[in-house]
């Protein structure tokens, strides 16, 4: 229900939860079998508020498959309840318990002045006990918790979780509250990219509610990210919760017990320093980390009773102790703690130039890895989420005549079914969304009217403003998920006139597609389109077609570095296909494809990079930030729309300058912006001839030189071009 339970007004609810009430309020609940409150009438729940607001009803789409729930969950009375607090935006649930068994017959779920009520019948998603706990009341000393058998589950979570808790992570993050807002929101965040956010709600749990709310029965995992002193009487809560199962995750915490103490080291506060962690499989990884200024000590005297795992140290002379696993009591509790700075990105304030950014960064996927391990460890699931569904595809153009007239065209190729087919993939052409057409991998509908269309990920206003082309780019298919960009243009691009310059986008791709048979990640926040493009074969460019992946790449990075004041954001080219920060990191790639028929290339340019994904590797807005930082300039982040229009503007006038002068038309801009000038590497193996880069030959390929007089081509279909080692290798076949 959640995401889908819209009301009249146009919000959503941001949770749904089980809420077990008082007898008083189911008695007042079967009294008003139609309405449960009225604008600004509250019932009261043993001196607790429950809001609600009225003019509110249920999506009729809806009724069906909440009574299919009935059979699919664990039996549990049900309110929905929205409450909305003075000083923040987070939607508050109050959970009521009862000494008393309440079986009794179903109630229904009321959104205020609604006339057909929703019988849920005693059946809902189980969810979280732990609400809020700053809402939630003292529980009697013989309080036994809900009366179902002891095992929780989360739908579609592949890991079991036997510990019979609900799955709610708490964050603590100390008691001075701005700074601990700040803090939490850094590490909720950092966890949310690790795990598998379908399963797990994450809450920030204040100081004051660790000593008084009923917080360790209804927590799987508790994270300690302050680093300051944690009081005696805090400590034995955690050592409590430990006791009865629980997982402790240690963030450059004071926490520590047992065998092991806290040794403060100012030589490695805020320092970066490599780090020599053992993966599950033993096997180490070396990264670079950001260091808290403390280490742990095993003490050599320490009772038996406390283990202590060295999962992390750094490569220093000292050997520093940086992540221990400890096990604590016979319960199964345990903790990892941690004193480098997993939940801290690499443009942090503590990170004061260039250089360490850099090394940071380097390491980022890798910061990334051993954060989820460590997560996976303490029993969380931390798989990707379930694959989304194909979404339905929207036909765009700048203005109803063009719109209008590809739609013309578009009528002579369907079927009587109104399906254009194709080998990878149909498009079933509707005017308007009609669910009953699903979206499937191999059938997509192609909705035509756009006019109302309206996406919070892509703005096609944004687009077509940045947009300066005669053909390329003019008319857009869209479509939040599908399995690749690259297909859906299949069917169309062998008879599309020039003129309807087709490109179809993206917001998320589940089969992006990389060279070589490689898959690119598609995540919210990397620019994906394919572009269609045709080139005459007697032209310049349709003589020298591998050209076209260099200027697409080059496109990429003029699109940013062209805009005034980013000219010296540092995005590369690397060849043959590749955008790169610097030289140290991928953040974009291009996959040309290309049909000859009669006198022309029919091709499909497939171009995906990241805006706004930091992680786990990096993206351009991160090249714009840390720039700011270093220079005390006010540059703008770009969005998805902004590139994507200014890349295929950019790549028209690429090739039209291509075509008039050749190679030399557009080699002095593309060598300017590549990183492999004056680059030494070895050819066909690693103990292969020595030769430098020269650039690139008269069809594209990589030129370099063995000798004085000795200049060989590579050709990127052929060998793999590794600047981390500076090698050409041959492919074996």
């Amino acid at each position: 229900m959640e995401d889908r339970l819209q009301m009249d007004d146009g919000m959503v609810p941001d949770k749904i939860v089980s809420v077990q009430l008082e007898q008083s309020a189911l008695t007042e609940l079967e009294e008003n079998d139609h309405v449960i409150a009225k604008k600004n009438n509250v019932n009261s729940v043993e001196g607790t508020d429950i809001e609600t607001s009225e003019h509110k009803q249920i999506s009729s789409e809806l009724l069906e498959e909440c009574s299919e729930q009935q059979s699919t969950y664990p039996q549990r009375n049900v309110q929905l309840v929205e409450h909305f607090e003075k000083d923040q935006n987070e939607l508050q649930v109050n959970e009521f318990e009862s000494k008393e068994d309440h079986h009794s017959e179903g109630h229904h779920l009321h959104l205020s002045s609604c006339h057909e009520c929703l019988e849920l019948e005693n059946s809902t998603i189980e969810s979280v006990k732990f609400a809020s706990a700053e809402n939630i009341p003292d529980l009697p000393d013989d309080y036994a918790g809900f009366d179902t058998e002891a095992v929780s589950y989360t739908v579609q979570s592949k890991r079991v979780n036997i510990s019979g808790k609900p799955p709610n992570i708490l964050i603590f993050t100390g008691s001075h509250k701005n700074e601990a807002l700040k803090k939490y929101l850094q590490v909720k965040n950092v966890i949310g990219e690790c795990i598998s956010m379908d399963n797990y709600i994450i809450y920030q749990l204040q100081e004051e509610q660790i000593l008084k709310d009923p917080w360790i029965e209804n927590a799987l995992l508790v994270v300690l990210a302050t680093e300051q002193p944690i009081p005696e009487d805090l400590h034995k809560k955690f050592l409590t919760y430990l006791s009865k199962g629980g997982k402790i995750l240690g963030l450059s915490s004071l926490f520590c017990f047992g065998a092991v103490h806290i040794n403060l080291k100012d030589s490695l506060n805020s320092k970066i320093s490599k780090m020599c962690y053992t993966k599950a499989d033993e096997s180490d990884v070396e990264l670079n980390v950001l260091t808290s200024g403390k280490t742990f000590e095993k003490e050599t005297d320490a009772d038996k009773l406390y283990d202590v795992e060295l999962w992390g140290h750094l490569l220093n002379k000292d050997k520093d102790m940086m992540i221990v696993r400890m096990p604590y009591g016979s319960e199964g509790g345990e903790s990892i703690l941690c004193q480098v700075r997993l939940e801290v990105a690499p443009d942090c304030a503590d990170v004061k130039n260039p250089d360490e950014f850099n090394m940071l960064k380097v390491s980022n996927a890798l910061r990334y890895e051993i954060l989820t391990e460590i997560l996976t460890a303490l029993g969380l699931n931390c798989e990707l989420s379930e694959v989304p569904q194909p979404s339905p595809l929207y036909l765009i153009a700048r203005d109803e005549e063009v719109h209008n007239y590809f739609l013309k065209w578009l009528t002579t190729r369907l079927d009587i079914e109104n399906i254009l087919k194709s080998p990878k993939l149909s498009l079933k052409v509707t005017t308007k969304h009609e669910p009953k057409i699903e979206p499937a991998e191999d059938l997509i509908p192609l909705i035509t009217q756009f006019f109302d269309f309206c996406s919070e990920h892509f703005n096609h206003h944004l687009y077509y403003e940045n947009l300066q082309t005669k053909y390329l780019g003019k008319i857009v298919l869209f479509a939040e998920v599908t399995p690749t960009t690259m297909d859906l243009l299949d069917g169309l691009m062998l008879h599309l006139p020039q003129e309807m310059g087709l490109i179809a986008i993206a917001t998320r791709q589940t089969k992006g597609k990389g060279r070589s048979g490689n898959v690119w990640l598609s995540p919210l926040g990397c620019a994906m389109f394919t572009l269609y493009v045709n080139i005459p074969l007697e032209s310049k460019l349709g003589q020298r077609l591998p050209f076209l992946q260099h200027l697409v790449a080059l496109a990429v990075v003029e699109a940013v570095r062209t805009l005034p004041g980013y000219e010296d954001i540092n995005l590369r080219v690397k060849w043959p296909n590749d955008i790169y920060y610097s030289d140290l990191m991928k953040l974009g790639g291009v996959l040309v494809s290309s049909t000859i028929i009669g006198s022309t290339f029919h091709a499909l340019v497939g171009c995906g990079f990241n805006v706004s994904n930091s992680n786990p590797t990096i993206c351009i807005n991160d090249l714009i930030v840390q720039y700011n930082k270093e220079n005390r300039t006010d540059l703008s982040t770009l969005s998805v729309e902004q590139l994507i229009s200014r890349t295929v503007t950019i790549l028209e006038n690429l090739i039209s300058a291509f075509q008039e002068e050749g190679p030399s038309g557009v080699l002095p801009v593309y060598y300017k912006r590549w990183i492999h000038s004056g680059s030494k590497v070895q050819l066909w193996s690693e103990q292969g001839p020595q030769a430098t880069v020269t650039g690139l030959d008269d069809y594209g390929f990589l030129q370099v030189q063995k000798s004085e007089t000795d200049i060989v081509s590579v050709q990127p279909d052929g060998n793999s071009f590794d600047m981390l080692r500076n090698l050409i290798i041959t492919k074996e076949h």
